[in-house]
């Protein structure tokens, strides 16, 4: 996984972005840098073999938009419109993501690399092959979401909703687990047993059951 933009095969065709901005844009081998944007609006855009780094995008929409083999480095998103959006083939290191909607959003292949996602709306989405290596997920909702073949090494969830999803070969193994589920949740995962003793008590109380000392005799 290219580490710097000057790993990626695609790099010597790299373009410095001309400053346009519109809805239904075609962005292909582009170099989005050093940018702070608000209000965008660029729903239905799509970014193929782009590279995004120091880029902040504070509010506005990308509704629709679809990112093809992107690889973006300490971007920031904050309060903007993903939903729908396609993610494909693409890396994301030391990023965030705060308030976004990323509703019935479809990501496949693509990795999150020491990134935060805070207040972050993932209802409905589909997610595979996706890794969150080293990553805080804080207050984030996968409800009704697809999950196949993801993972979360490293990774802290911290009051994350899985309550309403379907998980698939789901590895929360080596993630440090705050989640809310429901009695069919957890079916598809795969956890450690000390995090099987861990949910033990998140099984109960979703299942119904009252754990209690015996009486005294």
């Amino acid at each position: 996984m290219p580490q710097k933009l000057a790993d990626l095969p695609h790099a010597e065709w790299l373009t410095p972005h001309d400053g346009t901005w519109g809805p239904d844009g075609d962005h292909d081998t582009v170099l989005f840098e050093n940018l702070a944007l608000a209000d965008l609006a660029a729903s239905g855009s799509r970014f193929m073999e782009c590279a995004f780094t120091g880029v902040t995008l504070d509010g506005g929409g990308l509704r629709s938009a679809r990112f093809l083999d992107v690889w973006a480095q300490e971007m920031r998103l904050v309060g903007t419109d993903l939903t729908e959006t396609q993610w494909r083939d693409s890396t994301l290191i030391g990023s965030v993501f705060a308030g976004t909607r990323t509703i019935s959003a479809n990501l496949t292949r693509v990795v999150f690399q020491e990134c935060k996602l805070d207040s972050v709306n993932l209802r409905d989405s589909t997610l595979v092959d996706v890794t969150f290596t080293d990553c805080l997920l804080r207050d984030v909702d996968f409800g009704g979401a697809r999950l196949t073949r993801t993972s979360f090494p490293g990774s802290r969830l911290d009051r994350t909703v899985l309550a309403g999803a379907t998980l698939d070969q789901v590895d929360l193994r080596g993630a440090d687990l705050g989640i809310t589920i429901d009695p069919h949740t957890i079916r598809g995962a795969i956890v450690s047993p000390a995090q099987l003793l861990d949910l033990a008590p998140l099984l109960a109380g979703a299942l119904g059951i009252e754990v209690k000392e015996p009486p005294p005799s």
